[in-house]
């Protein structure tokens, strides 16, 4: 017996914003880009910018607003990471992190039969 290949970020992401979709969010993912000399860089500015959530969801029918940083199995947040989720707590944002086994919970949160779990 094989083991199950493991779920990366992206691939779970995908899975979050199309079930996100499915119950009436918009989203939003801010992608890096490539430099000119090959590396990867997020374009944004502030003091916000390094730690940003991976997803902002919004849905307009309950005026939902959801910051959302997504792991992969064995991934943790990183220092600016924790710093940026937690001024957006302070601000009174809904704010999780999901890996990937937590797929239940977070659909249940995007449903809204689950109030703000701490992350």
């Amino acid at each position: 017996m094989t083991a199950a290949p493991r779920l990366t970020e992206d691939a779970w992401q995908r899975q979050l914003v199309d079930l996100a979709a499915l119950l009436g969010y918009h989203w939003l993912h801010v992608r890096p880009g490539l430099t000119q000399s090959h590396g990867w860089r997020v374009p944004v500015q502030g003091t916000l910018g390094k730690g940003w959530p991976d997803l902002v969801l919004v849905r307009e029918r309950d005026r939902r607003v959801l910051f959302v940083e997504l792991k992969r199995p064995g991934g943790r947040l990183e220092p600016d990471q924790e710093r940026v989720l937690g001024i957006l707590r302070a601000a009174g944002a809904e704010v999780y992190v999901w890996w990937p086994h937590q797929l239940e919970e977070a659909y249940a949160v995007l449903d809204g039969r689950l109030s703000e779990v701490p992350a």
